[in-house]
């Protein structure tokens, strides 16, 4: 029963979702939470984790869920299922996307789903920082330098276009030297 869960789940998931990864950030955690196989909290660390690791995150994040729900097996049919309709679709549209590209339809329809896609990466943004006790900010050590981590983590990559990669291991280093 976990299993089809599982697999019905991220097949309907690769199918509807658009935008990447982070944009199925918040389908993943509505169901994650809504069959009980994470609690948000552990959805963000496994974020975190997913996005460390090698590969699409919304696979990472499906490798990670259907584990943490029935193991290897689900592991393997979450990846399945997730990936599954990417192929197809990839190999449907590029049999029609070159005839379609430029016509006014689909030009418009990609206008309206790129205001959709980053309305679904703040809305995970803001999910994770409530998450993490950044939406009910207390003036704590931790709150305070949660949000330092945060800002130099911004500012890192915005301004001084730092590689992720580095922001990502800096920021774990601060971590444990902080919070362990």
């Amino acid at each position: 029963m976990v299993l089809w869960e599982l697999f019905h789940t991220f097949f309907m998931l690769g199918f509807v979702s658009f935008g990447g990864g982070y944009a199925m950030i918040p389908l993943i955690e509505t169901a994650a939470t809504k069959y009980g196989w994470m609690t948000t909290e552990q959805l963000t660390n496994m974020v975190a984790i997913a996005g460390m690791s090698p590969g699409p995150i919304a696979a990472n994040s499906a490798i990670l869920v259907g584990y943490s729900a029935a193991g290897v097996a689900g592991a393997l049919t979450s990846a399945v299922a997730i990936l599954l309709p990417a192929i197809l679709l990839v190999i449907l549209v590029a049999s029609f996307f070159m005839k379609l590209h430029h016509h006014p339809i689909v030009e418009a329809m990609f206008y309206g789903l790129k205001p959709l896609v980053t309305s679904l990466i703040i809305f995970a943004a803001i999910k994770f920082a409530q998450s993490n006790g950044l939406a009910n900010f207390d003036f704590t050590f931790h709150s305070i330098s949660l949000l330092l981590i945060f800002g130099l983590s911004l500012f890192a990559l915005m301004k001084l276009r730092w590689n992720p990669v580095y922001v990502i291991i800096i920021s774990g280093l601060v971590g444990i030297a902080l919070y362990s």
